[in-house]
């Protein structure tokens, strides 16, 4: 065989495998890509991203609605203190009529945790609510941290994102239900009752 030959071979080889293969941006334009990270390794974070990002009764690490971790409550926002627009810098709890079963923990006039109990249909991108096992919590969240419940005896207890804030914490009650679901920073995430 020529060398001629063997090149053209060559060449139109590896024009057959590469359009065979999806290249990075057709992974990311169809979603496989990410969806690939999302089900070898769950985390909020990787699974944020496969929700609308306009819906409003998806609680993410970002936030819930117009409320952003980390940032004040917006202007105009329904989420107030007892109808007032918080603006003050201590630590205050705040709450929405268009989140039953939400309220928020703001300090130093930022949103610093976000917490969803019995009665509000908010619920995680994974599809976990308020009432969801623990199980199912651990099944998708296997990484979690657990701690024993300061008020409720085991098997009741808190499991929370391991790493860097904004993170989850759950706290799971005596029937192994979650409870309340937190997402925000230090040291607010921890609080267990409201401000302290």
């Amino acid at each position: 065989m020529r060398w001629q030959d063997m090149r053209h071979i060559a060449l139109t080889l590896s024009l057959v495998l590469a359009a065979c293969s999806p290249n990075s941006e057709d992974a990311a334009e169809d979603g496989a890509g990410s969806d690939r990270a999302a089900s070898t390794t769950p985390s909020p974070a990787a699974n944020a991203s496969q929700a609308p990002a306009d819906d409003p009764q998806i609680l993410r690490l970002e936030g819930l609605g117009d409320l952003t971790i980390g940032e004040p409550i917006p202007e105009g926002s329904t989420f107030t203190e007892g109808g007032v627009q918080v603006t003050g810098s201590e630590c205050r709890l705040v709450s929405s009529p268009d989140y039953p079963g939400v309220y928020a923990i703001t300090s130093e006039g930022e949103v610093r945790r976000i917490t969803i109990r019995e009665g509000s249909d908010v619920t995680l991108v994974e599809g976990i609510g308020v009432g969801a096992s623990e199980e199912e919590v651990r099944a998708v969240f296997p990484s979690f941290v657990e701690e024993p419940h300061f008020y409720v005896d085991a098997p009741a207890k808190y499991l929370t994102q391991p790493g860097s804030d904004p993170r989850l914490r759950f706290e799971t009650n005596a029937e192994r239900k979650v409870s309340l679901i937190h997402v925000g920073l230090l040291p607010q995430l921890r609080y267990i009752e409201g401000c302290a």
